[in-house]
């Protein structure tokens, strides 16, 4: 059985070969890369919704290189510390291109723990990566705030600058379950801004309840990152919402750089559903 749910009849969905399909009759086919799509048309706010291919493209190169390699080391352990013995159930909202979610599926694999895991993202083009990185876990198009996925199903929920769905994710995780939301820190690519902006600014720091769950832990993370890479340089600026909102002198000072220090800063908001 899987873990998706049927979008049109909220039915369980049983994975066969070459397609997902419901009690009822429904059907959905699995792409030729092995994601499925489980976002109805009346959701759908665009013909292609989310990251297009260009910034999936970007966002792949950057961390297929390992520059936030801290980041998914961290995720991984908080992982294993709060993931039960035996099965451990993963559900990654807003998974793009798989990078976290493959990560921390593979350390719980590595801890002895058997793994079901499924991704969510409404963009396509990323999933068509992510359901290349990790061919044992599920993926498939949908939204953060309807997730296909079955209610009460996943011990770890995990959300990395992605839209934050307090309730679904309530209605997701078991009770008991954890939480991991990744934001960035105040000073994330301070560096980086200084180059773009004329007035760098810091991003908010600050805990927010949500009904629900109770705060566990907060864990910083944190690295100076060395980009030698002019090509990876551009493709950290082209994965990130700067690329929308920087004026042309400041991308013509990053277009300028060989390369670039920045300091790469998260916090990893923990909660457990209450």
């Amino acid at each position: 059985m899987s873990l998706f749910l049927c979008p049109i009849c909220a039915s369980p969905l049983t994975r066969e070969e070459r397609t997902y399909a419901c009690p009822n009759g429904h059907s959905f086919d699995l792409a030729k890369e092995g994601y499925v799509h489980l976002l109805p048309a009346n959701q759908k706010r665009s013909k292609a919704p989310g990251d297009d291919k260009a910034m999936v493209a970007a966002r792949s190169r950057f961390l297929s290189a390992g520059y936030y390699g801290h980041l998914c080391a961290a995720l991984q352990e908080l992982a294993c510390r709060y993931a039960p013995e035996g099965e451990a159930v993963l559900v990654d909202s807003g998974c793009g291109e798989g990078y976290y979610t493959a990560g921390v599926a593979a350390a719980l694999r590595e801890s002895g723990r058997t793994v079901r895991g499924a991704g969510v993202d409404i963009s396509k083009f990323a999933l068509r990566h992510a359901a290349k990185r990790d061919k044992s876990l599920e993926f498939a198009v949908g939204s953060a705030y309807r997730l296909p996925v079955a209610s009460d199903c996943a011990h770890l929920l995990l959300n990395c600058f992605s839209p934050m769905a307090p309730s679904e994710f309530h209605r997701v995780l078991r009770p008991g379950g954890v939480l991991f939301y990744v934001v960035p820190a105040p000073r994330h690519l301070w560096e980086l801004k200084e180059v773009l902006y004329r007035t760098p600014y810091e991003n908010p720091d600050e805990a927010i309840p949500y009904e629900g769950f109770s705060p566990v832990e907060v864990v910083p993370v944190e690295k100076t990152v060395e980009i030698a890479d002019h090509e990876d340089l551009m493709a950290l600026f082209h994965m990130t919402p700067y690329t929308w909102n920087t004026p042309r002198e400041g991308v013509e000072r990053l277009e300028a750089l060989p390369s670039l220090t920045v300091t790469a800063s998260f916090r990893i908001h923990v909660f457990r559903r209450a």
